[in-house]
Parts: C-alpha cells; structure tokens; sequence
C-alpha cells in the first residue's frame, strides 16, 4: 500500500478545499463532510497498522519526492523535499489524532453559528496536525507546525466564549513567539548541514532531519558543527540553538511560566475546540522535543537536562496548585493539562528508556483522558452556561450515567491503577528515579517532588466530585433549568473514550510495542559519547 500517509494528510485538506464551492446554507453538508473523512482516515489507519510490519527503529510508509531545488549560488544548492514517515512517536500520536478527530466532529454537530467556515477550518487544522507529525524534513514540519496556528485562532475568536477575543490574541502572540525562536534555528541549520549525496565542489544544503541527526553531515566550521561550533556568549550556538527549541516547543506544550494562554484559550474555547487543543495541538510540543531537539543537539540536551526536569517538576506542582484553587471546571481541567504535560517533560528529561516511553505514552494518554474531561465539562457547560463548581452539588441524583463517566475521566486523569494515564505516569516516574543511576542527569529529589503531585491530582479531583456530586441536589443558578442525563450524541463520544483509556490500562503492552524501539533509539543517540561537546 503506497501514500497512506498522504492520504490522511490531503483527505481533510482536499474535504476542506471542496467545501469552499458549497453554499454555506446547506449545513449539513458541511456535518457529513467532516464525519466522511474522519471515518475514512479510521479506515486509512487500519491498513497502515496492517502494513506497518515489524516494530524497529525504522521508519515505515516512506513517501519521499523532491519538491524544492534550486541553485542558490556562494551556498551551493537548496533542497527540500516531501518527505514523511511513521516510527513508533508519529504512529502514536497519528492514531491518536485520528481518533480523537473523529469524537471532535460528533461533537461538533450542534455548532449552529458559520457552519462552513467552521468544519473548513477543522479540516485544515485536521490536516496539519497529521501533517506536523509525519514530516521528515524540517521546512515541510515548520510550515505544518505555522499551518495549525491561523484555524486555531480562527476556531477560538469566532466560535469562542465573551472573551474569545482575548484569548485568540493571546494564542496567536504566543504561539507566533516560539515559532519564531524555532524557525531561526531552522535557518541556522540549514546553512550547517549538507546532503551527503552532494559534491564537495557543490554542498547541497538540505532540510532532512535525520541527515541532522549524524554529526558527519554538518559542514566543517558552520555554525552548528559539533567540534568548531561558534561561541555565542556564555554557551556555543549549539546550545544556544536547543535552548531556543527548548523555550519554543515549551510553549506550545505548555510549561510554566509559559502556560498562561491555555487556560484562557481554554475557559473561551467552545468544547471541540477545546477537545482539540488539549488532545492534540499541546502534544506537538512534546513531539518537537523528541523529534528535533534532542536527537539532533544531544550535547545541548545532555548540558541542559537539570534545566527541562526542574521545568517539568515546577510546571506539575504549579499546574495542580492552579487546579485546586480554580473555582471553573474548564479552567481546573486546564490547569491539570499543564501538570500533566510536566510528566513528558521530566521523562524526556531523564533520558532513559523508561521515561522516554512514559512521555510518550503520557502524550497519548493525556489526549484520550483531556478530551474526556472537556467533553463532559462542555456537557454540563450547555445546560446551564455555568461552569463554576460551587454552584452544583448532588448531581449524581439527576445525572448517574453523567456522573460515572466523570468519576471514570477523573480517576483516570489522576492515574489510577487500571487506566492509561497510572502506566504513564509510573514509567515516567521510574525514568526520573533511574535516571542518577543510569545516566546522572536528573537529582533523585526531582523524582520525589514529582510522585507529590499524584496527591495534589487526587485531592482537587475528589474535591470537586464531592462538591459537585455528592450531597442533596442544587444548582444555585436558573431555577428552570431542567439538569438531564446524558443524550445518545454525548452518550456516543464519551464512551468510546473511557473504554480507551481503560484498554490502554489493561494492554499497555499493544502501544509500547511500538514506542520502546523509539525511546531506546533516542537514548542511544543522545548519550552516545562521541556526540556530546558542550
């Protein structure tokens, strides 16, 4: 089977390009649109798992063809190419698009306001996130990465709450920032890498990210060679440039202290959008980190590990903090994404096999369980337009099924035996425990710090089922407002979700055999001695 990859890619981007010649008054064209691709990308998975093969280091479904070549003068050639794969990173988080995509479009079939222009922006945001996890050159990821910025932003300020405004800007800003700090870096390493099938006489300078990954192909005194590289103040570029890939991935992941555009995209975001956000856009941080930063400057990842775990450590104690004292359910359940998403940063950090695998898996765990959590917030959200957890008590009584999904959802999230998110949670915390005994790059105090957030996670998740759900009922908002149970859309994308991360619980192993390969790999490349020369 050819171009499997791109036809998850350009479905939702050919969906999107069809709907502009439809009129926006025929709605429901544009609902079964949406719902068409997403299923027909399911069934483009299957056949990828079917032909994926062997779980190794390699990559799988390679679709690579020149796409840009000119003569570029003094710099030799310029070259970029189509270029996309599937390892054991991407497949995870694909499968975790595709999936999550699907439950999106379900719940967004009550979006009334700009139909077209909404499920045409989804589609391209569909598309580019796919796209950022596939891409093996860098300029086809950075224009992928850019791509999911402008239907984001357009998402939240159309479709968003009174605030929307604010919270769009605030995102752009952001956001705009970080792919700034990364794309110099992208320059930087095009004019130090060469493609090792060009002449000496005429370097042809590529954008193929695993040609960066092998200290041979970066060209003798360049900015960015390993054993010539300039010195910039008090580090060498090289470092300069992992910690500028650092802070910008790190904001889109987010980390603390630079976290405050989620909670506000997310409070002002409509539910499936938010869904999205949380599930899939926050991982593309994560994804950056592991796919470019560390294999290509392992000797900045080395030199600065103390720094990404004591970030991560900080962003799981700040972000559960946060949590306990949010008074609004969607911005509790913001707050527990970025102590979550500490988790990856402190197994990455580690650099062990453990907590390599633990980060990845916490990624698609987190997207399973995030989305659960804003579906079920944007439940109670629609009934009564009223999201503040003080004003409910007892809904167990009005609401059962409601109220069980939500335990599910909550128990998973703080990581209960038997849910997705305690496998993550565990291997990350055994990565971060190793890792002095391993490799010597992370305190075991850090590790300690860490477990302490599990408790602040069960203490604001229980806080708020008790608060909410428990006790004689009472809604101290709109009196006629007539709290029902669960309708068979939202019964439809709330229970494929909590079999999810009760299966991925029980069968972690069907994941991890395709993540281990991948984690042992970057453990090897970025601890191997001959590439570390901070």
């Amino acid at each position: 089977m050819q171009h499997l990859i791109s036809y998850l890619i350009f479905l939702p981007l050919g969906a999107a390009l069809l709907g502009l010649f439809v009129p926006s008054d025929k709605k429901n064209f544009f609902r079964l649109l949406a719902l068409s691709v997403s299923i027909l990308q399911v069934i483009v998975l299957l056949f990828i798992f079917q032909s994926y093969g062997a779980t190794d280091t390699s990559f799988r479904l390679v679709e690579k063809t020149s796409w840009i070549t000119m003569d570029v003068g003094t710099w030799g050639s310029f070259k970029a190419e189509y270029f996309v794969g599937l390892d054991g990173l991407s497949l995870s988080l694909v499968l975790l698009t595709v999936l999550v995509t699907l439950i999106a479009v379900i719940a967004s079939w009550t979006i009334d306001k700009q139909v077209k222009g909404y499920f045409i922006l989804f589609l391209l945001l569909n598309g580019a996130v796919i796209g950022s996890f596939c891409a093996l050159d860098l300029l086809l990821f950075y224009l992928f990465f850019e791509f999911m910025l402008l239907p984001m932003y357009f998402l939240i300020g159309i479709w968003g709450g009174p605030r929307r405004e604010y919270a769009s800007v605030k995102f752009f800003l952001y956001t705009l920032l970080g792919s700034i700090l990364i794309l110099v870096v992208v320059i930087a390493l095009y004019v130090s890498v060469k493609d090792p099938n060009g002449t000496s006489t005429n370097i042809t300078h590529t954008f193929n990210m695993l040609y960066m990954r092998d200290p041979s192909n970066f060209i003798e005194g360049s900015l960015l060679h390993h054993t010539s590289g300039w010195i910039l103040g008090p580090f060498s570029a090289r470092l300069w440039a992992f910690l500028l890939l650092f802070i910008g991935f790190a904001i889109k992941l987010p980390m603390v202290p630079l976290h405050t555009w989620l909670p506000d995209a997310h409070v002002e975001a409509p539910t499936p959008v938010s869904v999205l956000l949380a599930a899939l856009l926050l991982k593309i941080g994560g994804y950056g980190l592991l796919r470019l930063a560390y294999p290509v400057f392992p000797d900045g990842a080395v030199y600065f590990s103390w720094l990404v775990g004591l970030f991560g450590v900080i962003s799981i104690i700040y972000g559960a903090m946060n949590a306990l004292a949010s008074k609004d359910l969607k911005r509790l359940i913001a707050y527990s994404s970025v102590s979550h998403m500490g988790f990856v940063l402190l197994g990455i950090a580690s650099v062990t096999v453990e907590g390599i695998s633990g980060a990845v898996y916490q990624m698609f765990s987190h997207g399973i369980i995030s989305a659960m959590l804003f579906l079920l917030a944007g439940v109670i959200s629609d009934r009564t337009h009223d999201r503040l957890i003080e004003n409910y008590s007892g809904l167990s009584s009005k609401m059962p099924v409601y109220t069980g999904f939500i335990i599910v959802a909550f128990f998973a999230s703080l990581g209960l035996p038997g849910f997705s998110g305690f496998i993550a949670e565990i291997l990350t915390l055994l990565g971060a425990f190793s890792s002095q005994g391993v490799n010597n790059l992370l305190p075991v105090w850090m590790a300690i710090v860490a477990t302490s957030g599990l408790l602040l996670s069960a203490a604001y998740y229980l806080w708020t089922i008790q608060r909410m759900f428990y006790g004689r009922f009472g809604y101290k908002g709109d009196n006629t407002i007539t709290l029902s149970d669960l309708d068979r859309r939202e019964y439809s994308t709330l229970l494929p979700l909590a079999l999810l991360t009760i299966c991925f619980g029980i069968f972690p192993q069907v994941l991890l055999d395709f993540i281990n390969p991948f984690a042992e790999q970057i453990v090897r490349i970025v601890l191997d001695p001959d590439m570390l020369n901070p």
